[in-house]
């Protein structure tokens, strides 16, 4: 029975590497797709097109990111860098006012197992697509690891460690 699994975790705490790892195995990942959005905003001149206007952008990423996860394979195990739930979890972070639409869409949403990716100061780099200082990215993932508790859903932290010892952790517990 294939598996729908959820890499999580703020800003900067490894999950790109850890899907890449997941991919070279000959796993299926859905990769990141906000990364995508801001770099095609920043060509339009929006330099961070969530801030500019984080309503209207997660309500189109809600929409990708359900497109992306009905559309999945069901063959095999697949890998998600990054879920319906952040959307909510980033809102939060904000302090925005968001209709309820958007956090009842996430709860419909159901991954076989979420992975959350603590913090890591020692691996955070901030880039051209990530605004988030690293106390920031501490505060999303207290954000989305609410999101989960409000939502009675169990998480699985990944300590941090390497990407292989990540893996091999992964393969443990959805092995069984």
């Amino acid at each position: 029975m294939y598996k729908k699994i959820l890499i999580t975790g703020g800003p900067g705490t490894g999950k790109t590497e850890l899907i890449k790892g997941l991919e070279k195995m000959g796993y299926k990942c859905e990769h990141e797709i906000v990364r995508k959005l801001t770099e095609e905003g920043q060509k339009k001149g929006i330099d961070q097109l969530f801030l500019k206007d984080p309503i209207k952008f997660s309500n189109k990423l809600m929409a990708l990111r359900l497109k992306q996860f009905k559309t999945s394979t069901k063959k095999s195990h697949v890998f998600f860098d990054r879920g319906v739930h952040e959307i909510v979890a980033y809102l939060n972070f904000l302090d925005m006012e968001f209709d309820q639409i958007l956090f009842n869409k996430s709860k419909k949403v159901v991954y076989d197992h979420i992975f959350i990716l603590p913090p890591w100061k020692e691996i955070y780099k901030n880039d051209s697509a990530r605004y988030e200082s690293f106390e920031d990215s501490v505060k999303i993932y207290n954000e989305i690891s609410n999101i989960y508790k409000k939502l009675k859903v169990d998480i699985i932290v990944l300590e941090k460690t390497s990407v292989k010892n990540r893996i091999n952790e992964i393969h443990k517990i959805i092995d069984n």
